[in-house]
């Protein structure tokens, strides 16, 4: 997997201060994306053991709300199987920091029949807090949304969804 940047002090993608990791490869396409740089596959850096090691150190200090996944896409199987392992040590590494997920799949896509579903989706659904779902669409888009780009897109509480088994939005 690539990634196109790093943003180590981030307070637009999720609450807080946040570290932000845009990933590269994107088969949506969506018109007026604002990266669409990402969309390719081979765009940007390798992520290695090292750029992982780099985002944990990022994550160490108390006023980082947490990790904040872009793209590109992360949810496209290829990026999810390096994401997965990376995602269970930042867990584990740090508990009590959430981790918040933009994709252009819609939560039912991700559980249910679509081209993004792989073996490694389950669970790294399991370790996201809040996912932003859903496309970018140009004509919806609204400069006003908080952590969204367009009026369709869903901020979807993780945790509470689990809880209660009903899709819950986040509201903080």
């Amino acid at each position: 997997m690539n990634y196109g940047t790093i943003k180590k002090r981030d307070i637009a993608n999720g609450p807080g201060v946040r570290v932000s990791l845009f990933v590269s490869g994107c088969t949506h396409h969506c018109p007026g994306c604002f990266n669409a740089d990402t969309w390719d596959f081979d765009y940007g850096t390798p992520f290695t053991a090292e750029t992982e090691q780099e985002i944990l150190e990022l994550m160490s200090p108390d006023f980082i709300c947490g990790l904040s996944l872009l793209g590109g896409e992360p949810m496209e199987p290829q990026n999810q199987a390096v994401l997965l392992p990376f995602l269970q040590r930042l867990k584990q590494i740090y508990p009590q920091k959430t981790v918040w997920c933009y994709s252009g799949y819609t939560l039912e896509e991700l559980q249910g029949e679509s081209r993004a579903r792989c073996e490694h989706t389950d669970e790294m659904l399991s370790l996201i807090d809040v996912l932003v779902d859903g496309r970018f669409i140009l004509a919806r888009k609204d400069i006003r949304l908080r952590f969204r780009g367009s009026a369709n897109q869903r901020l979807i509480d993780l945790n509470k969804t689990r809880q209660t088994g009903e899709i819950t939005l986040w509201d903080d």
